[in-house]
């Protein structure tokens, strides 16, 4: 069974409980990598002035503590594998789905299971919805 490195619990342990709870149980299944939870104010800018966020600080879901957001990749991590980030996408919707935790991805921030209708991209991201 996958169970997630020290990095990767450092940094999801700067998120709020319910996306610990989610992704302690999606790691039981496929392996993957936290690779952000909180974002300070510089982190978050650079985010933002480098592309990577569409929100300066502190208007991203990653500038609060706990983080109401977390960026989860697959392991072994490669950017340029889409399709199984796509399907990790699809696990842990329905991990949540079945755990009754509301949340909002990256790879498609509507909510409408299209995902060419996003013109901005970013598929590690999870997000609660409160």
């Amino acid at each position: 069974m996958p169970k997630f490195g020290k990095r990767s619990q450092r940094n999801l342990s700067t998120a709020h409980e319910d996306l610990q709870r989610l992704f302690n149980e999606v790691i039981k299944y496929f392996d993957c990598s936290v690779i952000c939870g909180y974002r300070n104010e510089h982190d978050q800018n650079e985010a933002y002035h480098s592309g990577r966020s569409k929100l300066p600080f502190p208007r991203g879901k990653h500038n609060s503590l706990p983080s109401m957001a977390v960026d989860v990749i697959p392991y072994p991590i490669d950017w340029q594998d889409i399709k199984r980030m796509y399907m990790f996408v699809g696990f842990v919707r329905a991990v949540a789905g079945f755990m009754d935790i509301k949340i909002r991805c990256g790879a498609d921030w509507d909510g409408d299971t299209e995902v060419r209708d996003q013109n901005f991209h970013d598929l590690p991201h999870f997000e609660l919805i409160k």
